[in-house]
């Protein structure tokens, strides 16, 4: 008798084939859940890059400005660097205002735009996590994407 109920025991324990999907489904909303918020996260520190880039570049463009007089006019941002241009005793061709000017921090046809008649600046690019709003930098909206986030001179 004690061998008979010693199998009906052993044979109760153990999961339900219910019980298991249930488990396997809350499991799998959690996971879904989780990498949707990293995916957001992501996108808010790529953004977060590039703000801190075009920061970068406006600190370069100031002191830029204050050793030649004048805003830097030719697109630096096609370049590698921003060096002065020997037009005064301070502003030495041999000066590198910014050593690697920055560029997008995931995708190369996301640009940062920039624009200067010599007085003002602007500088745009195109963040993930902005929609709706759209900026222009010297008459265009083009950043690779829509442009949606603005630096101009103070």
């Amino acid at each position: 008798m004690k061998l008979k109920n010693k199998l009906f025991m052993d044979k109760n324990k153990g999961f339900t084939l219910i019980e298991l999907l249930v488990v396997v489904s809350i499991i799998g909303i959690l996971m879904g859940l989780s990498l949707f918020s990293f995916q957001n996260s992501k996108k808010s520190g790529r953004d977060a890059k590039r703000k801190s880039d075009l920061e970068l570049i406006r600190s370069g463009i100031e002191i830029y400005r204050a050793d030649c007089g004048e805003y830097p006019t030719s697109d630096l941002l096609g370049t590698t660097t921003l060096i002065g241009n020997d037009s005064t005793d301070s502003c030495l061709i041999d000066n590198e205002y910014i050593n690697n000017v920055p560029t997008d921090p995931q995708d190369p046809t996301r640009t940062y735009r920039y624009f200067s008649d010599g007085i003002t600046y602007e500088i745009c690019t195109s963040l993930e996590n902005v929609t709706g709003t759209s900026v222009t930098c010297g008459g265009s909206s083009n950043c690779g994407e829509t442009c949606n986030y603005k630096v101009e001179n103070p």
